[in-house]
């Protein structure tokens, strides 16, 4: 186990000072035990939270679950009372909270065993043997898996974030409990969810969190456009596909280099399109999916929708899945590369390379390829171009200046012949050269 960082040992040692008894619990333990960074300290305690913020200045809570927020150099100190709840009336939240008076029993509440570990700094309580499940890169409930995911369905997305997070398998007893619940997940919040489902997408497995969410019948209700798109074959003569277009998803989300969630997101329902533009020819065999791009921009704004993304996250997916669909060749045009550019927007631009990335290693394509590496360098060469009229080394002042004009329509004029042929690379786009062809023009 990790050392303690000294301000958490002060930490401790002050509640026992004052006579509480105090426990860091939760992901901080879990990631304490297995070497991993820790962003967020949790603790709990036998303390009430009146009893909690006469101990510290600027501490305060404003939650029905007792939660007393500290600061602590530069960190953010949560404290939780010992507690056990009520019965639960909405798959998600307890009816009534109520102070429990041991850590076993604050423990006992907990969702997966990994999460159930206490530590004081001196002593470790692991009534579920959770630190035998983290040996053993297991996800495992607390007590009998029906209870706790009726009690609260999102712990049936989030064991599985646990496991693509984790590089861990779900215990078998748990993974069949997910699978007869999934179902229940229609109780909660699509904010909660898209928390969740965005905290798979960007773990260190996220295909296998895709694949987990599959099998246990999540993707039914959560992402129905992929989970659809397993029955959609590709293999077909003239075709490079090797895999229907649902695992052609999920292998190109395994194989996108960014860690981007939103671009995985994009990755991952770039082709959902092709579900509804099936067509196979009777005679050839021939498998087409004309337009499914366009089907696929409409599938995104649907699915942004769903998932509550912000107007921002939202504006990314939708351009990433219409524009995924580009032409990678050695013998494009620098407008055509300029035309690429301006609809997908330079802000994207490594992440639909990105996408591109993945969806073709996900079509079962060599990971080097001399056309898309010879794409990537032109499109840093031909964003050195101007790209608006703005761009160009001189302005309307000089026009007017050189031309001897007033404020007009002609100026505009003026400016957009300039920037033509500089775009067609007739002139440079050089201050002292363009203001010896302004002068042509009196």
């Amino acid at each position: 186990m990790s050392k303690l960082p000294e301000p958490v040992l002060e930490f401790l040692e002050k509640f026992r000072k004052n006579k509480f008894q105090i426990y860091i619990v939760g992901g901080a333990i879990r990631n304490l035990l297995l070497d991993k960074p820790i962003t967020n300290w949790d603790f709990t305690t036998n303390a009430t939270p009146e009893e909690i913020l006469k101990l510290f200045k600027g501490a305060f809570y404003n939650n029905t679950y007792g939660t007393v927020s500290i600061p602590i150099k530069e960190l953010i100190f949560e404290v939780t009372p010992f507690r056990k709840e009520g019965e639960y009336k909405d798959f998600r939240h307890p009816g009534k909270v109520k102070w429990a008076d041991t850590i076993e029993e604050d423990l006992s509440r907990r969702d997966f065993t990994i999460n159930a570990i206490a530590y004081d700094g001196e002593k470790t309580i692991d009534p579920y043997k959770g630190q035998e499940d983290l040996k053993n890169k297991l996800i495992k409930s607390v007590g009998e898996p029906e209870k706790r995911f009726n009690e609260d369905a999102l712990r049936l997305i989030r064991g599985i974030r646990l496991a693509s997070q984790l590089g861990f398998m779900i215990e078998e007893k748990t993974r069949v409990s997910i699978e007869k619940n999934a179902e229940l997940i229609s109780k909660i919040s699509w904010e909660r969810i898209r928390d969740e489902f965005l905290k798979i997408l960007e773990s260190d497995h996220p295909s296998e969190g895709v694949l987990f969410l599959r099998n246990t019948g999540l993707l039914t209700f959560i992402l129905p456009e992929v989970d659809n798109c397993f029955a959609i074959p590709q293999k077909s003569p003239k075709r490079h596909h090797i895999y229907d277009v649902g695992t052609h998803l999920v292998m190109s989300l395994k194989y996108c280099p960014s860690k981007n969630p939103i671009t995985r997101f994009a990755t991952l329902i770039h082709d959902t399109g092709k579900a509804e533009t099936f067509r196979r020819d009777d005679k050839t065999g021939l498998i087409t999916f004309y337009n499914h791009e366009v089907v696929g921009e409409k599938l995104a704004e649907k699915i942004g929708n769903r998932f509550k993304l912000s107007n921002k996250e939202k504006d990314k997916l939708i351009k990433l899945v219409k524009f995924h669909q580009f032409t990678v060749s050695e013998i494009q045009t620098d407008k055509a590369v300029r035309r690429f550019i301006k609809n997908v927007g330079t802000e994207y631009l490594e992440d639909i390379i990105d996408l591109r990335f993945g969806d073709r290693i996900g079509s079962g394509a060599k990971p080097d390829s001399w056309r898309f590496d010879l794409f990537r360098k032109r499109l840093v060469e031909v964003q050195k171009q101007p790209f608006q009229i703005k761009d160009l080394k001189i302005d309307g002042n000089d026009v007017m200046k050189t031309l001897k004009l007033k404020p007009s329509p002609k100026i505009g004029e003026v400016l957009k012949e300039l920037f033509d042929q500089v775009v067609d690379k007739k002139i440079k786009n050089e201050k002292k050269i363009l203001l010896e062809i302004l002068k042509k023009y009196r």
